[in-house]
């Protein structure tokens, strides 16, 4: 069971600010055996859907030998979708700053052109302009901090490449998010915390997308970054949201 101090510890973090780093790569090197599992029982399977369209958005056709970057890449999800699709002939690297997921992730890739690299999203070790495209699946939200994190996705991104974001998000509905916030505050931590052993991981999650800026305010931050041809769409109902913005030539 959660304590109040586990409950405050979830609660600063998902705000923000210094301790938000290390709070966020603990808890999801303590999950990281049951992240996959979790995810697809948690979201009913409609995460894989909601991925598939994130990875169109990137619009590898344009240029299927290039480098993407898979940002914050948690068990390699992406990464793994990315280098299977058709006529995809270029390489993936799946960055993250929590080991333990990239490693749980690892059967996933194979022979697949996928290098994880364990590092930090707002100090990438990648050369200005280095990556054709980037995404990041759940993961931005985590960012100790985000207008950080936009900008130094913006340096690796090439001119004219895409940073595409998959998120989730409130519904605007007040029928659809009454029912959500039920679920989200209240079931998703009771079967997170059983499934998972980790008391606050799932206490945490509600709280880190209550305090993720609204696909509007997200859109004027991306801009701000640098990013131009902003642009997003709501998915279920609005339970999450895609934005896809490009780097100017």
């Amino acid at each position: 069971m959660a304590t109040a101090t586990d409950d405050a510890a979830a609660t600063r973090a998902a705000a923000g600010g210094e301790e938000k780093s290390a709070y966020v790569r603990q808890i999801f090197s303590d999950i990281a055996p049951r992240y996959d599992l979790l995810n697809h029982i948690l979201s009913l399977n409609i995460d894989r859907a909601w991925r598939r369209k994130a990875i169109a958005g990137l619009g590898i056709e344009s240029n299927p030998d290039g480098v993407y970057l898979d940002l914050c890449a948690g068990t390699l999800d992406v990464s793994a979708a990315l280098a299977a699709t058709p006529g995809f002939r270029g390489r993936v690297v799946g960055a993250d700053f929590a080991e333990p997921m990239l490693r749980a992730g690892r059967a996933k890739i194979g022979t697949a052109r996928v290098f994880p690299v364990t590092a930090d999203a707002l100090s990438l070790p990648l050369p200005d302009g280095s990556v054709a495209g980037a995404i990041v699946a759940f993961g931005i939200r985590n960012l100790a901090d985000l207008d950080a994190g936009l900008r130094e996705v913006h340096r690796v991104l090439a001119p004219g490449g895409r940073f595409v974001i998959l998120e989730f998000s409130t519904p605007r509905s007040p029928v659809i998010n009454a029912g959500y916030q039920l679920y989200f505050n209240h079931v998703l931590p009771a079967i997170g915390g059983l499934v998972s052993g980790h008391r606050t991981a799932y206490r945490y999650l509600p709280r880190s997308v209550a305090n993720f800026p609204v696909q509007e305010e997200l859109s004027r931050r991306m801009t701000a970054a640098g990013f131009r041809n902003v642009r997003w769409r709501s998915l279920t109902f609005g339970i999450a949201a895609i934005h896809v913005g490009e780097r100017s030539n």
